[in-house]
């Protein structure tokens, strides 16, 4: 059962251009550690402050390997180090979901 790891972030106000650039970084290492990644989403109207991630893993063991990779993959580390020098994440809150509604219907355009 495939399951999807939400990350909410509390960014800094004035770092949204400093968590676009850590968002891009993770769209080359996160698929290349074995995660489908969903996407980064940052804040463009209402609030300043928060972010969003959303990734697909297998399971939470997989999660665990996941993780254990990216850490050790070399621009992991580098996100990792640019986030922890330029400090424009306050807080991050990670949960794991499973999907409910599916499957879905295909899309119908008006």
């Amino acid at each position: 059962m495939t399951i999807t790891c939400f990350i909410r972030y509390e960014i800094d106000p004035f770092g949204k251009a400093a968590f676009e650039e850590y968002a891009r970084n993770w769209g080359q290492a996160i698929p290349r550690c074995g995660a489908d990644l969903i996407g980064y989403f940052a804040p463009h109207e209402g609030s300043a402050t928060t972010a969003y991630a959303a990734y697909n893993i297998d399971s939470l063991a997989a999660y665990e390997a996941y993780r254990a990779r990216l850490a050790a993959d070399p621009a992991g580390k580098a996100n990792y180090e640019f986030a922890r020098r330029e400090k424009f994440i306050h807080r991050e809150d990670r949960m794991f979901l499973k999907l409910a509604s599916g499957p879905h219907a295909k899309l119908v355009l008006p």
